[in-house]
């Protein structure tokens, strides 16, 4: 099993659970975090760590969100390695739980 991180995150960018990782499976894009499928122990560190409840376990990924873990899968393939906290964008909090942002993410 894995961790997986959803829609929320996509323009917040919250950094916490990246310090917190054991293994160092997030990967950084523009505007949204991944998680490495294949790194991730499910140590479950990073889930309480999320400010804004993005990470969650593939366990527990309702039917809506379940494209997030192929997508992660896909984008840690490509993007580097993240293991220091960095601030989030500034518009961060304004985006926090709004729907329907998945045509946003930056590549």
């Amino acid at each position: 099993m894995t961790f997986v991180v959803t829609e929320n995150c996509i323009k917040c960018k919250y950094t916490d659970c990246v310090e917190v990782c054991p293994v160092d499976c997030f990967h950084e894009g523009p505007n949204f975090l991944v998680i490495d499928p294949d790194e991730c122990i499910d140590c479950a560190l990073c889930e309480p760590e999320c400010p804004i409840e993005a990470i969650l376990s593939e366990d527990d990924l309702p039917e809506s969100e379940q494209h997030f873990l192929t997508l992660n899968a896909e984008l840690a393939a490509t993007w580097p390695v993240i293991t220091e906290q960095i601030a989030p964008p500034e518009d961060a909090d304004d985006w926090q739980n709004k729907p329907n942002k998945l045509d946003l993410l930056e590549r």
